[in-house]
């Protein structure tokens, strides 16, 4: 597969067009559990419906794809949780992660995450939930725009401005009332979580919802972060600065045991 070069300079992939529509496919159905009919996934990926209904029943014959017993909608299939079982099977963070989220848990009594960030987004690889009935909701493979999450803020924290500016989407969605998305305040607060060592999202996702992370580490396509979540009512003005502490343990734990695997 060949490399172009475009009008900026930047490297990218010549795709095959057939693969790159049977990428289309699952990456379209993996937004948020969708399912969608021929015609709107045509519409979606401005494709002829004869083209892609074709690709359709070739990945329904391979269960990448599942149809409903009327025939007419598609989801993922059941080669898509396979293999997206064997990534994180296969991902040393996440392999390395669970004892450390496990103690977390345990003393914090709250929801703790393990995210990789993903282009503008945020994924849960790992997740821990919390003792008490009253929870946030999240599941593993969740995904969620990082400039609303502790964990992306974390991550992107690392980074200078002008690769922030140029990773992440502008104008930011503003997913609840108290979302940050002015852009001089947004820089601000990733400087000030680069200077203490911690990020935080105060109800920026979900509202009502605090969450603080500590990144484990960045590379050229992402990075990670470790996160620990409540309701406000539980995460008071009081207990940040103890929640972070614990955080801060834990991802330093999982750092360490990275660095003696090589992987940050």
């Amino acid at each position: 597969m060949e490399s172009v070069t475009d009008a900026a300079g930047v490297r990218k992939v010549e795709e095959v067009k057939s693969a790159a529509r049977v990428l289309e496919v699952l990456e379209l159905l993996g937004r948020d559990g969708a399912r969608l009919s021929l015609a709107e996934m045509a519409s979606a990926m401005a494709v002829p419906k004869s083209s892609l209904h074709a690709i359709l029943r070739t990945m329904q014959a391979r269960r990448w794809v599942d149809v409903d017993p009327s025939g007419t909608r598609y989801s993922l299939g059941l080669k898509a949780l396979l293999t997206g079982t064997a990534y994180l099977a296969g991902d040393d963070v996440a392999s390395l992660a669970g004892p450390v989220l496990d103690a977390l848990a345990e003393e914090t009594g709250e929801a703790v995450h393990l995210g990789r960030l993903d282009g503008t987004h945020v994924v849960h690889l790992a997740k821990r939930e919390s003792r008490h009935a009253l929870r946030t909701y999240s599941a593993v493979g969740y995904r969620l725009p990082a400039h609303a999450t502790a964990l992306g803020k974390a991550v992107l924290s690392q980074l200078d401005q002008a690769e922030v500016q140029r990773r992440l989407t502008w104008p930011l969605e503003k997913l609840t009332p108290d979302t940050v998305v002015d852009p001089d305040a947004f820089l601000a607060e990733l400087a000030e979580a680069r200077l203490r060592g911690w990020a935080m999202d105060d109800g920026e996702n979900a509202v009502d919802i605090r969450s603080v992370a500590v990144p484990l580490g960045v590379s050229p396509d992402g990075g990670d972060a470790v996160s620990c979540s409540a309701p406000r009512s539980r995460m008071g003005d009081d207990r940040i600065e103890e929640v972070a502490q614990a955080v801060t343990e834990a991802a330093h734990s999982l750092s360490m045991l990275l660095k003696r695997l090589g992987q940050h």
